[in-house]
């Protein structure tokens, strides 16, 4: 086995480990024993069991970072539902890693764990700002000319995807609600921060109705 597959293999063992417990209760010994190779082997690859963390969870956040990113066709609203669907999906898959991420005061918790989160949080406004500016001409165009979202577009993006985490965190706990009547609740509740804000902040009201026309999105206003 080649080093990069032997890499991958240990991080796709701790992977398995974290779908049934905490990232923060596996051990270097458990990963050894899983992955079926000798303490020296895995210190040849990670300085200690912390950077294997890192590694595992930046593996999950690339995946919630390529499924939270529709396709081109479709109303808002019908992205941000494919988005959402996927968020949620590759949530239920890393269940485990996912909810130590988002966990406050999680053990695991660094500098380096929170700017994957981070990243995670950035490409959900920068997909919408993207689309956005796709579907209408509304804005101040960014560095890339691309429409940059209203800053009190993408402060309401920003609470919207905290709703998000933590009613997904707590749904992955719980699992008392159907994931159906999770993602439509979910939904609902963009289309009403957006309309809220559209009423407060006429930028915002601008760009919503240049991307939001001739389409079949429901009205925000």
């Amino acid at each position: 086995m080649s080093a990069e597959r032997r890499r991958e293999h240990l991080v796709g063992t701790a992977l398995e480990l974290f779908a049934n417990q905490p990232p923060e209760l596996v051990s270097v010994d458990d990963v050894v024993r899983a992955a079926d190779v000798s303490r020296a082997l895995f210190y040849r690859y990670f300085t200690n069991i912390h950077e294997l963390r890192v590694a595992a969870l930046r593996v999950v956040v690339g995946e919630v970072i390529a499924a939270l990113t529709p396709p081109a066709d479709g109303t808002l609203l019908d992205q941000v539902r494919y988005s959402l669907h996927a968020f949620l999906s590759s949530a239920q898959t890393y269940a485990g890693a996912y909810v130590a991420l988002l966990r406050t005061g999680s053990v695991i918790a660094t500098d380096e764990t929170n700017a994957l989160v981070d990243s995670v949080r950035d490409h959900v406004v920068r997909v919408v700002s993207q689309r956005l500016g796709e579907r209408g001409s509304s804005g101040p165009a960014g560095p890339g000319g691309g429409i940059v979202a209203a800053p009190m577009l993408e402060l309401t993006l920003r609470s919207w995807f905290a709703v998000v985490e933590g009613a997904s965190v707590a749904w992955l706990r719980e699992g008392t609600l159907a994931r159906e009547r999770l993602e439509s609740w979910l939904v609902d509740q963009l289309v009403a921060m957006l309309a809220t804000t559209a009423r407060h902040d006429p930028a915002t009201a601008s760009q919503l109705s240049a991307a939001l026309r001739n389409t079949a999105a429901p009205t925000l206003g």
